[in-house]
């Protein structure tokens, strides 16, 4: 049974890259276009028919939404040929439509894939977050704390200032009495228009990307995703499910979840081996962009196993055909 096939992450990795790398090539003509819902349907068909040639018996559980929301690639679609590892599937195949259509930075691909049952069923509802780096103590901060005093306490474990912590935070109307909070420890902010499992990813590279601590509320899936990442590259990180509604507590409900206000820690989101793969569409502090030449794309994509810590970032050079 494929049920009882057991998880090969080495061999799964570099299809799922190819997987990561075919949603962002098929977006590539509509970087700048201004046309949101074509460049993520065109992402969606690509990741869908690369996954369908994986050996794999894979269920989608972060998707693009239920079957009567989205045509392909809806939470719980079946994907691969069915013969292998029984997998769960976290994705979103073009992570920032907005920031394609406008041509903006950090537009990535992005996939997760794990063992049956071992991903966080997240219903399309609010979730907040907060992610640090690695290297600290256990649960140095807390979604329990108040903005200041995350920055407080963080800088006392870096043993810096401050003024020396940098946040990533999406630039939304509801985050405004948290940023005023993070700015009154004059620490700064780094403010991002879409796209926060690029945001969370930061942490995992303060060295590279300047930024120490990610905090606000976003999409729960896109929360999955980059616990996924985090598991990979080492770091904390915590979330809660928040519903403004009867509407997305019921959609909670249909997705297993019975205690509507539990914090997950990274660990509880994603409890067991995951592999990861981001591929860049536009370019990002994360991976390049498409880059375009006479006959060829080319891509970068940041592949990763949280079995062995393992970061590889891979630059592929397509041919394409003339148009």
């Amino acid at each position: 049974m494929a049920d009882k096939v057991v998880f090969l992450d080495r061999m799964l990795s570099l299809g799922l890259a190819r997987v990561s790398e075919a949603a962002a090539m098929a977006s590539a003509n509509l970087v700048g276009r201004g046309d949101e819902k074509a460049a993520d349907q065109a992402a969606v068909n690509a990741m869908r028919d690369q996954l369908n040639l994986l050996d794999i018996h894979g269920t989608v559980v972060i998707g693009e939404g239920e079957r009567d929301e989205a045509p392909m690639l809806y939470i719980g679609e079946e994907v691969g040929t069915g013969d292998g590892p029984a997998v769960d599937i976290a994705l979103d195949p073009l992570e920032g439509t907005t920031l394609t259509a406008k041509d903006m930075p950090n537009a990535l691909t992005v996939i997760a894939m794990a063992p049956r049952g071992t991903l966080l069923h997240a219903p399309d509802v609010y979730m907040e977050k907060l992610a640090i780096g690695p290297g600290y103590p256990k649960d140095v901060v807390s979604l329990d704390m108040s903005p200041a005093d995350r920055v407080k306490a963080l800088a006392k474990a870096r043993g810096c200032d401050m003024s020396d912590i940098t946040v990533c935070v999406l630039e939304r109307p509801r985050h405004e009495e948290m940023i005023e909070g993070i700015r009154s420890t004059g620490a700064a902010i780094r403010l991002i228009t879409d796209g926060d499992v690029a945001g969370v990813i930061h942490c995992a590279e303060a060295d590279i990307t300047g930024i120490d601590m990610y905090m606000g509320s976003g999409g729960a899936p896109e929360g999955v995703l980059a616990a996924s990442a985090l598991k990979c590259m080492g770091g904390q990180m915590w979330g809660q499910l928040t519903f403004r509604n009867d509407d997305e507590r019921g959609r909670a409900a249909k997705a297993g979840i019975t205690d509507l206000d539990r914090i997950y820690t990274r660990d509880e989101m994603v409890t067991a081996d995951v592999i990861f793969a981001a591929t860049g569409v536009t370019d990002g502090s994360i991976v390049s962009g498409i880059k375009r030449e006479p006959g060829f794309l080319t891509t970068e994509t940041i592949l990763m196993r949280s079995k062995t810590g393992s970061v590889r970032r891979m630059i592929y050079r397509n041919p394409v055909a003339a148009n």
